[in-house]
């Protein structure tokens, strides 16, 4: 891909250093973006900045942040609101786990839900207000296939990308027609290191169901350049998608009434 020479506003990506988050910085540093880049790992992320602004000629600044830190997490906060360049927010930074519950360690499940839950919160908090006066923003949540298949890993980690989806089903539902873009990823099983983190090398899993992380971010690009609100990269037949949100839409003005179903009525 050929560096492009018009500028698009700035993106600020957590989790940038390596993974899904290193390629999403790659691409849009090559279609004109300028770059943030939040991570934890010093040397990783400046490594990635020198070599892309090498490469792509684009600005490319690091922030090193550990966002399971509130102190951290509060400095992204007041970037995201101070620097008025920003016009794109990617929320790539999290963690997962594979273990069934009764086998986890409920310590580390509290601080995976700080980070996939309450920190991602927080960034788009922080971004949502000012985005909105800045025509053309767009925030990308990096969700993951468990919000919809919360029986296939660790069912907290299901349920934090469970709120992901519902965050984002909201803000596009609230912000319609206000000029701040939603996009919502759901990647299924990625070759990342997040499955060595999670306690399942990725070699353990069948090489059908793992994608490369590049095929990852360019189908989530081709689907944000599309329009689309949600992203199923690896969802083969689209029309599953729609029946699935569709009976979810159908059956939403159906679920409150002063009345009880018939089927719960007292015999």
């Amino acid at each position: 891909m050929t560096p492009s020479s018009t500028p698009l506003g700035t993106a600020l990506i957590t989790g940038a250093s390596s993974g899904i988050g290193a390629i999403y910085a790659d691409r849009l540093a090559r279609r004109g973006h300028d770059l943030v880049l939040v991570a934890r790992n010093r040397e990783r992320l400046q490594a990635l900045a020198d070599r892309l602004g090498t490469q792509t000629g684009r600005r490319v600044e690091t922030l090193v942040a550990d966002l399971t830190h509130p102190h951290d997490v509060a400095r992204v906060e007041e970037r995201l609101r101070s620097d008025e360049r920003i016009t794109m927010l990617v929320n790539n930074a999290g963690l997962g786990a594979t273990a069934p519950l009764v086998d986890s360690d409920i310590d580390k499940m509290e601080a995976m839900l700080a980070l996939n839950v309450n920190t991602l919160t927080r960034l788009t908090y922080a971004a949502v207000p000012v985005f909105l006066k800045r025509p053309g923003a767009s925030i990308v949540n990096i969700a993951s296939i468990v919000a919809i298949s919360p029986e296939t890993l660790n069912g907290v980690y299901g349920a934090s990308k469970a709120y992901v989806l519902a965050l984002g089903h909201s803000l596009q539902h609230e912000l319609a027609g206000r000029g701040v873009r939603i996009q919502t990823v759901l990647p299924g099983a990625t070759a990342t290191e997040f499955w060595d983190i999670a306690g399942v090398p990725v070699s353990h899993l069948p090489s059908e169901i793992v994608m490369t992380a590049d095929d990852l971010v360019d189908a989530a690009l081709t689907g944000f350049d599309r329009g689309e609100t949600v992203t199923i990269p690896s969802l083969q037949d689209a029309a599953d998608w729609e029946a699935y949100e569709g009976a979810r839409r159908a059956m939403s003005g159906r679920l409150s009434s002063a009345k009880v179903a018939p089927r719960y009525a007292a015999g």
